[in-house]
């Protein structure tokens, strides 16, 4: 996404692009914007009432003046809807655009002036043009900090909820996911974690006002999907495909497409997962498995894996809460209680960067097929009013139904 895409989402605004209108031309603007920007131009110099646009007022302009390329720069407008700007960076941005301007000119004048085509007298006035520039269009640099304001913060943090679980032993336990939040939750193979991230993803989905994404890596993304219908409404499989249209017609009624699973590997890199969330802005992502995306590399496998959870950390503190999937090692099998030492290929460095670490234990003796033990490792979350500081590091009991893709609770 072009960076210069916020200036033309700021410069809606009538105000904000009467403040640069006379500084930033058309041709300063990458050529991909050009024709809109000359659109919102014409549309603020000719109207008198000096009404801000909205983005799809703009839309509107853009479907009824271009021909040319006309769903290119459609798709473009499309993606102001989403885009959250403020003036101080955009000002920022802009200041910055024009400065580089003036050094284009001035690095010209230099080589004009070395090679005799330009007088030193007129190319120092460049110079000194710039540094009066520079002197007097700054944009005032603001610092991040956290308000102290205790009512705010404990409304924010704690208050306020997240996305709540299905299982209520993970409120009680965990409590809500928020904005920065990442954690990893991790088994041996078959235990169950597709199911567990089924049956709690389609809650969440409700709740969530942006996309959930699912990157499925792990699992063909065609039966992901399936346990995502059956996880839905709780169904099995017999009862799914008795009347396909029927659930098919609830299911978009629910979510009307805002749970998006992705299973093509050219998306498994860190570079397509960042530009995947520049574009959707998901409200949750859960990256199923961590281990197989690419782009980190290390000697040591453990220290691959730990640059692959800052890196989650980051995605988590810029757009959403972010889940990742880990597989146990083999020391985990018929585990009840599992632990950080049964994290698979790590030693410390991918725990250290989770906020929560949820272990899934399985045992194989007879009559236990269908439960699971939640163990929470580690869990820097602030929890809910609901949730309970006896289990902040609790051990749980739970009942998984793979048929119909569901988890349930034994304890409430």
């Amino acid at each position: 996404m072009l960076p210069e895409l916020s200036i033309l989402k700021q410069f809606l605004l009538y105000k904000e692009w009467e403040d640069f209108k006379d500084r930033l031309s058309v041709k300063d603007l990458p050529k991909e914007i050009q024709p809109i920007y000359s659109l919102l131009y014409n549309y603020h110099s000719t109207n008198e009432s000096k009404a801000d646009l909205t983005v799809a007022d703009l839309g509107n302009i853009v479907a009824g003046v271009v021909s040319k390329d006309r769903d290119y720069y459609l798709g473009v407008v499309e993606q102001l809807e989403k885009l959250e700007v403020s003036a101080d960076t955009t000002a920022k941005l802009v200041l910055r655009i024009l400065a580089n301007k003036q050094l284009n000119a001035i690095s010209l004048a230099a080589h004009d002036a070395k090679e005799g085509r330009l007088s030193i007298e007129d190319a120092e006035k460049l110079f000194d043009q710039f540094r009066e520039f520079r002197s007097t269009h700054t944009v005032e640099e603001s610092f991040p900090y956290i308000s102290d304001d205790l009512e705010t913060i404990i409304h924010d943090v704690y208050q306020t909820p997240g996305l709540r679980w299905r299982l209520s032993t993970m409120n009680r336990m965990l409590g809500s996911l928020r904005n920065g939040d990442f954690g990893f939750l991790y088994a041996r193979p078959e235990c169950g974690k597709t199911t567990f991230l089924a049956s709690e993803l389609t809650y969440m989905a409700e709740q969530a006002k942006g996309d959930v994404v699912w990157l499925a890596n792990e699992e063909d993304g065609k039966k992901v999907m399936m346990r995502l219908y059956q996880a839905t409404f709780g169904i099995d499989l017999v009862t799914l495909m008795s009347d396909i249209p029927k659930w098919k017609q609830l299911y978009h009624e629910k979510y009307n497409g805002r749970l998006k699973v992705i299973s093509d590997l050219s998306y498994m890199t860190k570079a397509s997962v960042k530009r995947l969330c520049d574009h959707l802005k998901p409200s949750l992502l859960v990256i199923d498995q961590l281990s197989k995306i690419n782009g980190f590399a290390n000697d040591r496998k453990d220290l691959e894996l730990g640059t692959a959870c800052e890196w989650g950390r980051e995605l988590a503190k810029t757009y959403c809460p972010v889940v990742a999937v880990h597989q146990a090692d083999g020391t985990a099998e018929g585990v009840k209680w599992l632990s950080m030492n049964h994290v698979a290929n790590a030693k410390t460095a991918m725990q250290a960067e989770a906020d929560w670490l949820l272990g899934i234990g399985k045992v194989n003796d007879p009559g236990y097929e269908n439960v699971r033990y939640l163990s929470l490792s580690k869990n820097k979350l602030t929890g809910d009013p609901d949730t309970d500081p006896n289990l902040r590091h609790g051990k749980m009991e739970v009942l998984i139904d793979p048929t119909r893709a569901r988890y349930k609770d034994i304890h409430t």
